[in-house]
């Protein structure tokens, strides 16, 4: 099966307290009707259960909505797992309500692409398929 067959699998995980999933729900979706095969983790994960998560469904894509203001911390601490648990090769994705001073921020932690509320979903979905390494 050569790597054009091969689906994209993206987790889209709701870290932390924040109940606001539809944003979630609503990319999830658009990324479905892209090709995409997606992975929804629920409401209130903790990181370390997104990173396992990531790995038992070997996810070529990890997608974080984030609308709780605590995105720099949570993505902070899920950099430092990804690196500790060797997913280099996996793209990550934020989004939700994310001030555009703390996009550069993030960036330099190693998130790969931030698309704050209203992107357009054409975006994020061009950034996934140009951006995700190619794996065996």
């Amino acid at each position: 099966m050569n790597m054009s067959d091969k689906k994209i699998r993206v987790l889209v995980a709701k870290p932390g307290l924040d109940g606001h999933d539809r944003g979630a729900k609503v990319v999830a979706l658009a990324l479905k009707d892209a090709g995409m095969e997606v992975i929804y983790s629920g409401l209130h994960q903790t990181i370390p259960a997104i990173v396992r998560q990531a790995i038992q469904e070997d996810v070529d894509v990890i997608g974080l909505s984030i609308m709780s203001g605590a995105h720099i911390p949570i993505c902070r601490k899920l950099m430092s797992l990804i690196k500790e648990e060797g997913l280099d090769d996996v793209l990550v994705v934020v989004g939700g309500v994310i001030p555009n001073k703390d996009i550069p921020v993030l960036k330099e932690m190693g998130v790969d692409g931030v698309f704050p509320g209203g992107t357009p979903f054409e975006d994020i979905i061009n950034f996934i398929k140009n951006n995700v390494k190619k794996r065996k």
